[in-house]
């Protein structure tokens, strides 16, 4: 009973957490897939695809800091680490292919991938930054 206590409870903090994120990125994806596109976009289709992105890489970032045996701070051991450069660049990948897929605009046409790209940066950009100032 434990153990099933402690997954749920584990899956409920993932969700909350991935939530939280995904809102943040979502208005800054939301604001730079208005600039690039040069005309509205759906924002909680936005929010959807931010969430599921933050979910898988939450997941990712995870997986690689329990595999490098870094799940405590001090996290600057980690940001140097190969295998979390690898999994950040997928994560950009999965990343882009979703909101590329997932985002309409107004006008029902779907983003263009470069937009999507353009996001995604942004957004890993200002991420990797806040991560780094904290890591330190």
């Amino acid at each position: 009973m434990t153990t099933f206590l402690t997954l749920l409870s584990s899956l409920l903090w993932w969700v909350l957490y991935s939530s939280i994120f995904a809102l943040f990125f979502a208005l800054i994806a939301y604001a730079m897939l208005r600039w690039t596109e040069r005309s509205n976009v759906v924002f909680n289709r936005v929010y959807l695809a931010c969430l599921l992105w933050t979910m898988a890489g939450l997941l990712l970032v995870a997986g690689v800091a329990m595999h490098e045996g870094h799940v405590k701070p001090p996290y600057a051991p980690l940001l140097a680490s190969g295998t979390l450069r690898f999994a950040l660049v997928l994560d950009m990948l999965v990343g882009a292919f979703l909101l590329w897929r997932l985002i309409p605009r107004v006008d029902a046409r779907r983003i263009r991938p470069t937009s999507a790209c353009m996001a995604v940066a942004a957004v890993m950009a200002i991420a990797f930054g806040v991560a780094t100032s904290l890591a330190t």
